[in-house]
């Protein structure tokens, strides 16, 4: 496992907050043949990164037959966009290095739990094609993701289904509610939204599933390819669910929806 920083100097970095410049932790599969890759986002209520949402996830992608990679973005006192940043530089920076690291660069998703849900929703509908007259050639490259999957997810940031943590977190106290249905992902699904994989519990206290449902319906408005699972038990934070065997289904779902869509 290698760790590279996503830029050289990134964007609006301030030392007094004490957090690393943002960067990806690489598990990439050296067998010399292309591989998808997939970026994870771990959760955290945009004030940390769970641990177990992180190296043991990518681990399990490897397994799988997948590269992976963890996204370290920033936190608060970070605002928006600086996680949004990080996320989008973590795909340029995938699809820059895609003949070094073996991966297939028109094969490369991004999976976030809980708050990294929510900054793989934002990523899924506010991404861009690259600027390809950019003096940083990393920056020539798209942010699009090729899929998404979206676990326990915090989508939207208005009643009665908001998760109050994250949006403190991630926009700030007395965010203004233009700002908040702005930052909510269901409000940005258009016909070129990435094909997602959701799945959630019924039983969620801290992130309502209702959060599951208003992003699937806006992907069902607008025609985007999606698969969606809910359990009916089963707490928050759940990760793997290696010790649920029935909550731990996602596992296979996904990795066979990743291969569906050619990963």
């Amino acid at each position: 496992m290698a760790r590279i920083e996503l830029w050289e100097n990134a964007p609006g970095l301030d030392p007094v907050f004490a957090q690393a410049a943002p960067g990806l932790e690489l598990f990439l599969l050296n067998d010399g043949q292309p591989h998808g890759m997939v970026i994870v986002l771990p959760g955290g209520g945009y004030n940390q990164l769970a641990a177990h949402e992180s190296a043991p996830i990518a681990q399990w992608l490897n397994a799988a037959g997948f590269s992976a990679c963890v996204l370290n973005y920033r936190v608060a006192p970070y605002r928006h966009p600086s996680p949004w940043l990080d996320a989008s530089r973590a795909v340029r920076t995938v699809r820059a290095h895609a003949a070094e690291w073996h991966v297939d660069p028109e094969h490369v998703g991004v999976l976030g739990f809980s708050a990294g849900g929510h900054l793989t929703a934002t990523l899924a509908t506010r991404w861009d094609r690259g600027n390809p007259l950019a003096p940083d050639p990393v920056e020539r490259f798209s942010s699009r993701p090729d899929a998404t999957v979206l676990c326990y997810a915090v989508v939207t940031f208005t009643q009665p289904f908001s998760h109050a943590g994250s949006g403190q977190s991630l926009l700030g106290e007395g965010a203004s509610a233009a700002l908040r249905r702005e930052l909510s992902a269901e409000n940005n699904v258009t016909d070129e939204t990435p094909p997602c994989f959701l799945w959630h519990t019924a039983e969620d206290q801290s992130v309502p599933v209702e959060n599951c449902f208003v992003f699937a319906t806006a992907l069902r408005q607008h025609a985007v390819p999606f698969e969606a699972h809910v359990f009916p038990h089963g707490r928050h934070g759940l990760g793997l669910a290696v010790d649920d065997p029935v909550v731990g289904q996602w596992r296979g779902l996904c990795v066979g929806w990743l291969k569906q869509q050619g990963f």
